[in-house]
This record gives structure tokens, sequence and C-alpha cells, in this order.
């Protein structure tokens, strides 16, 4: 408490209430030169208050918006407040400190604009702990804390140490050649080429040469020699995508290369020792397509040395956050823009959605949003069309259809108690609940 007696200079008063709270704080005249510096400013940026007064904003601050994009300058031009927009500066010893503006038009008694005044916090903490997370969270290119998917982190290391044969089985869009690649970069071999080749996109007539390359006069147009897939993955990594799809006679081929460890290039009776490790993956169960003589048993077996099964997006809806904040990210560099959050509306439907294209679904729908927002917020109005559609068929968002809602928040519920075996702390934890708040829903649908 701040108890003040026998004062007299309003100026004096002021500037001790400022003094007094946690956020940086300083105005500017028209000239956009500084007038005042809190104390909390000094300790932000690191300059005292005594250097800071009497020089241009941007002498100090030498923010990433500075020269063509001032927040400040932008106010004192509109009259329009700017709330909350994350910036990067450098302070005294040149270290980039994250921070959160907010600006306004300082008026005189006339109400004539007199300069302006902008507000910032440190937001060091608050970015070292959503790296500290990231970083738990994170396994190269792919994020999640399911229980499913740290499973797989963990066996990750000593799958990418061995050259047995991977395959993954997954959802469209569920992040199977991420997982390759991932295994891949953990390896010895991570200094070596990563070549993928997609089963489904050749014909069979050329998947072959594709493959095992071909040697000059193999056939008409063959004028020179040309290496296959698995020359070009020479001691690295040869991922065979979509491997579900691959026609009985390419696989019966493959099959032997993978027993003998040689190959021949077509037009080529000269075979040639297989260096590099075989991952594949396919939206398929190849099991299934082994039942149904679409696929060869024994070369299903070659291929699933090690099997790993990914999770749908749905089956995993505690990484939607992490996501949704990755693909932030992402296009935040990628763009030049600033948006930094989801409105609590557009979490909620991002939370529910069934995403029939998983992880792409989600990335794409991200992407349309930031084509759309000129905010710091993505709203319901930057997102497709067809999400819209949905919710309203759905009725995600209207009070009217709100049983509807609570339906699926019980499913999910209920769903990652039974994956957590009953375990109410992992559950809420699982689900971003404190566990009081838990207990109260698992009270409320019981």
């Amino acid at each position: 408490m701040i108890i003040i007696k026998n004062m007299k200079s309003p100026d004096v008063f002021l500037k001790i209430i400022l003094d007094s709270i946690t956020e940086g704080v300083f105005t500017i005249n028209k000239d956009q030169v500084i007038t005042s510096f809190n104390q909390a400013a000094e300790i932000i940026t690191g300059f005292p208050r005594e250097e800071a007064i009497g020089k241009k904003c941007f002498e100090v601050f030498q923010a990433d918006i500075c020269q063509d994009a001032c927040a400040l300058a932008r106010t004192l031009k509109t009259g329009k407040n700017v709330v909350d927009l994350p910036v990067n500066i450098l302070d005294a010893v040149g270290r980039v400190i994250p921070i959160s503006v907010t600006t306004a038009v300082l008026k005189d008694n006339q109400g004539r604009m007199m300069g302006g005044v902008e507000t910032f916090r440190d937001l060091s903490t608050i970015e070292a702990l959503r790296k500290e997370i990231t970083q738990k969270y994170t396994l190269g290119d792919i994020i999640s804390k399911s229980e499913a998917l740290q499973k797989i982190f963990n066996n990750l290391p000593d799958i990418a140490q061995s050259d047995s044969t991977v395959l993954i089985q997954g959802p469209s869009g569920s992040g199977k050649e991420l997982l390759a690649k991932a295994i891949h970069n953990l390896s010895p071999r991570k200094e070596k080429p990563f070549v993928a080749i997609n089963c489904s996109a050749l014909p069979e007539t050329l998947l072959e040469s594709e493959l095992f390359g071909y040697v000059r006069g193999a056939f008409t147009d063959a004028k020179k020699d040309k290496p296959g897939k698995f020359g070009l993955a020479d001691s690295g990594t040869l991922f065979l995508d979509e491997i579900g799809d691959l026609p009985l006679t390419v696989q019966a081929k493959l099959l032997r290369v993978l027993q003998e460890k040689i190959y021949e290039p077509l037009g080529s009776n000269v075979s040639k020792p297989v260096k590099a490790r075989v991952t594949s993956a396919t939206n398929k169960k190849l099991k299934e397509l082994v039942k149904a003589g679409l696929f060869r048993d024994d070369l299903y077996y070659r291929l699933k040395v090690i099997q790993i099964d990914l999770p749908t997006l749905k089956e995993r809806r505690e990484d939607i956050p992490l996501l949704i904040d990755h693909f932030l990210n992402k296009f935040n560099l990628r763009t030049g823009k600033k948006i930094t959050l989801v409105s609590p509306k557009v979490l909620q439907l991002l939370m529910h959605y069934d995403y029939p294209g998983n992880i792409r679904e989600l990335e794409n729908i991200i992407e349309h949003a930031f084509v759309l927002c000129h905010g710091s917020t993505i709203q319901l109005a930057h997102l497709p069309p067809e999400l819209h559609q949905e919710t309203e068929e759905s009725g995600l968002l209207h009070s009217s259809t709100d049983t509807k809602l609570k339906k699926r928040e019980k499913e999910l519920i209920l769903q990652t108690l039974e994956k957590c075996h009953g375990n109410r702390t992992l559950t809420a934890k699982a689900l971003g609940l404190h566990p009081t708040t838990l207990w109260r829903k698992l009270k409320r649908i019981s």
C-alpha cells in the first residue's frame, strides 16, 4: 500500500503510481519523443529513465515493428487503440525480449491530442514456459501429449537405432511421413538421404523403374542410366508411402529385394546391394488386404518387423490446442503476421470437430483463417465455409442444441477416462481440466 502525505505535485503523484505497477509504461509527444518512463519499463528494457526520456521511442525499443508498422505511430495517426500486440524488442544489452503492447492517445482537457501512451508486458516467462511445454511434447515435427503418441515417442529412439523394417499404419493426414522422417533423423543414417516414393501415384509400368532404376537401352527411351529410389537412398532411408496400393507383380520383386538385400536395375544383369533402410506406410489395414488376396502375406511380414499404428486426431483431441499453437507459429513465420490466438468459440468448434482429414485438415483450416484474418485473433468468420455448415448442422454453437454438445463432451470424457484406466488425475491432465472440474462434470453425467 502506498500512503502519500502533503502531496503538492500531481506529476510526482503520477510518477509514484506508475512506478508501483508491474507493466512497463511510457509516454511520447507528437514528435514520438519519450516524455515519461516508469520503473517497470526500466527493468524490462534495461534502459535507465534518464537515458530514455528525450529520445525517440524507436531508439530505445528497437522493436521488430519500429520501421514500418509502429503501433504507437499508428494510434497517433488513426486515433485507434492497439491492444495486446505481440512484439519483440532488443534490450540495452542486445537480448531479444518478447512483449505485449497496448497503445492509446493522450489528450488535454480540451480534447486536443498531446501524444500517446504505451503499456507493455514482459512475456519472457510465458514464452519460456511455452517452449518448455513444446519441447516436452515434441519429437521432430510431431507434436503430441496423448498417451498413445507419448508411448511411440518413448520407443522411437530404440526403433531408430535399428535397421529393421518399419510399417506405419494410420489414416490419411495423421503424420505418417513425419514419423518416418523422425525415425530417420534419430538414426545413425541421419546425414544420408531420406527418399520417399508414393506407390499409388505411379502406374505399374513406371513404378518398377522408379524403384530400381534402369540402364541405357533397357527400353526405347532409355538413352542413359538412371538410378532408382533404392540407389538414391544409398545408406539412407527409403520411405514407401501408400504401400497398400503396390501392384502384386511389383510386390513380388520388392519381396526378393528385401529377402536377398540386392536388386537389379531394369535391363541389367548386374546386382547391386541394398544399403538403404526401408520404412513404409499405409492408410489401409494390410492384414485385411492379405486376407482379401490383394497383398502378399510374406511381404507383409517382411515389412512389419516393427509396426506403428497412428491414431486419428479425433482420438487424440487433447493435442488440438498444441497443434493450433504450432500452426499459428508456423504461419506467422511464413506470412509475417502476428496472429496469436483463436477465439474461445473457434477453440470450442475446433475441439469438437471430427477431422475426417486429421492433422492435415486442421493445418488447412488454420491456413485458411490466416488468409482472412487481419487482427491478432482468429474468429469464426475466418474459418472455411464448410466448417460453418457442419457446425450449423451439428448445432455445436447453438444453445437450442446444447444437449448435442454435452453428449459429445460426455463421450470424450468417458473415452479418455477409459484410456487412462479410470485414473481421474491422468484423465484431467489429458483433457486439460482441473481435477475439481473433471469431478464436477463426472458427477453431472453419471
